[in-house]
């Protein structure tokens, strides 16, 4: 038996697109699957180093469910003008559903994936999406269902 470990190469990987539902799921539970499917980890060619996850197509987020009081207790800080006095703002929950829904997904899985170059490599493949619609159709998605 060889005792030699695997390390994919850039030809070996083969990228699906996924199209997940997040209506009325929970958002922590979902976004650790969704990191998982960027990563690559479900797959036995996966290699730490290298990026070999899939496309994931996030429809419905304004409908993710969170648990207990975060709707409101729950805080963003955001740094616009970092460096400047005053340049900090907050917002919770509530207010950055209304504003913009897709970053309650954008923020909760890329806080969930390596903060580097390779993390910042595998959020371009993520495509979040508030309403039901997404113009991916021509990559032939295939329904994936979270366990959240």
């Amino acid at each position: 038996m060889s005792q030699k470990t695997y390390s994919a190469k850039a030809g070996d990987i083969k990228r699906q697109w996924h199209v997940i539902d997040v209506s009325d799921k929970v958002l922590g539970r979902a976004a650790s699957q969704i990191a998982t499917l960027l990563k690559g980890k479900h797959k036995a060619i996966y290699t730490p180093s290298i990026d070999t996850g899939d496309h994931v197509i996030v429809i419905n987020a304004d409908k993710v469910k969170v648990t207990g009081t975060k709707e409101k207790d729950k805080m963003y800080y955001r740094h616009p003008r970092a460096g400047f006095p005053g340049a900090l703002k907050i917002t919770n929950l509530e207010k950055l559903r209304q504003r913009h829904p897709e970053d309650i997904i954008i923020n909760a899985v890329r806080r969930m994936l390596p903060r580097n170059a390779l993390g910042r490599q595998m959020m371009t493949k993520l495509k979040v999406y508030a309403g039901d619609t997404h113009p991916h159709a021509a990559q032939k998605p295939a329904a994936f269902e979270v366990e959240a």
